[in-house]
């Protein structure tokens, strides 16, 4: 079995090299562009709350528009919507970029322009999730997965640090630039894909989202793997615990908080080349189970964990399962959905990926503020490995989901 990464999506598919590269680059520029408009908040105001509401900023319109763009995502030319929603993000940056570098309307206007943003990504996002099924199937569905998030964790390998030290040289205004750049990469990759309405069942509105919740709830394999995502980001996600592990164990020292996330992002770029060994396996519900299990543990145990090195471990361990849960769960969505409820189930996809990490966040600073950070973690992951099991007990057609090979 081929342990690396499998590259042949990108030898033997010119139209899906062509989005991945676009992806790729407009993905490393949104990194910049996120850490200028935190950086930016902070560097005006020096307040937490201040930098709090970029989260709200992002979170809720982003959540709201990929439901309410759930009600014609396949109803509509989804290249076409892309192209639109791109070139208004595109739009959108460089207003960002020119608050940056004059302070026209300071903090409000960049926190609005954010708003607006997120929501441009709330319906983008969805139908983008629906090109890689489209182009590749089998096995080579599952690579492509795979490369896309090899592309998204090197960009958060390294994206904030190149980000930091152009900030530093240049000032924040320079990043928001390179993303407004960078985000031109994401048209021409969307310009190679086909066009088409495609086919879809009902008529869009309040209906057609009704009737995606009813298909992802009444097909298990999505509903299994909807749930198992959710589990592990609802009640183990270690993000907001970070700064608390580290007064509480390290001493507050920055350069170890930076660690943290480092190790994470360490151990997702290793499981991403490595992912062949993930992208092979004919039933990738059971190895999203296994990964789960595994990341739901990993974090327990850094609850626990005492010495740096093994700290840092366990979350790099977190961090490989991740990367191949994510793999496994799109793998097992997207074959199992047909296209005309593609568009939808991706928005749910796409609101469980955004809405779960920010609550899960939300638990654990709870559960911290009322125990400790370490406490906060045990009980996170021991809950998520019991929600894991009983979602493997209760849904047999996730851990038996086969895919079928692709023809070489």
């Amino acid at each position: 079995m081929p342990v690396l990464t499998d590259l042949r999506p990108l030898r033997e598919n010119r139209t899906f090299r062509r989005l991945w590269l676009g992806t790729t680059a407009s993905g490393f520029g949104g990194q910049f562009g996120a850490f200028a408009v935190v950086f930016y908040v902070w560097d005006r105001t020096h307040s937490a709350a201040a930098v709090g509401l970029v989260g709200l900023a992002i979170g809720v319109p982003l959540i709201l528009l990929a439901l309410a763009g759930s009600a014609f995502t396949d109803h509509v030319d989804r290249r076409r919507l892309a192209l639109r929603c791109t070139c208004a993000q595109i739009v959108i940056t460089a207003a960002m970029t020119v608050v940056a570098f004059t302070d026209l309307g300071g903090v409000p206007a960049m926190l609005a322009l954010t708003a607006v943003q997120s929501a441009l990504g709330g319906l983008v996002g969805p139908a983008r999730q629906t090109f890689v099924p489209a182009l590749l199937t089998g096995e080579r569905l599952a690579a492509g997965l795979a490369l896309n998030h090899l592309s998204f964790q090197l960009a958060m390998l390294l994206g904030p640090a190149a980000a930091g030290g152009l900030t530093a040289v240049a000032g924040v205004g320079w990043c928001l630039a390179f993303d407004t750049f960078t985000f031109t990469a994401a048209l021409v990759g969307l310009a190679g894909l086909p066009s088409g309405v495609p086919p879809s069942t009902g008529a869009p509105g309040f209906a057609a989202v009704k009737a995606g919740f009813s298909y992802a709830v009444r097909t298990p394999p999505v509903r299994g793997a909807l749930m198992a995502d959710l589990a592990a980001t609802l009640f183990a996600m270690p993000v907001a615990l970070f700064p608390v592990i580290n007064e509480e164990r390290f001493g507050g020292r920055p350069e170890i908080l930076g660690l943290f996330t480092t190790a994470v992002a360490v151990g997702g770029v290793a499981a991403s080349i490595l992912s062949g060994l993930a992208t092979h396996q004919p039933r990738p519900g059971r190895l999203l189970l296994i990964c789960g299990a595994v990341w739901a543990a990993a974090l327990g145990l850094t609850g626990v964990a005492t010495s740096l090195p093994l700290t840092l471990s366990l979350l790099a361990l977190a961090g490989a399962a991740d990367t191949w849960a994510v793999v496994s769960r799109g793998t097992v969505i997207q074959t199992e959905t047909p296209p005309a409820y593609r568009g939808r189930i991706s928005s749910l996809e796409h609101i469980a990926g955004a809405a779960g990490p920010q609550l899960g966040n939300l638990r654990a600073g709870l559960v911290a503020a009322a125990t400790s950070g370490g406490t906060a973690l045990l009980l996170g992951g021991a809950t998520a490995l019991a929600a894991t099991g009983l979602i493997a007990l209760s849904t047999p057609a996730l851990r038996a989901f086969r895919t079928v090979p692709s023809a070489d």
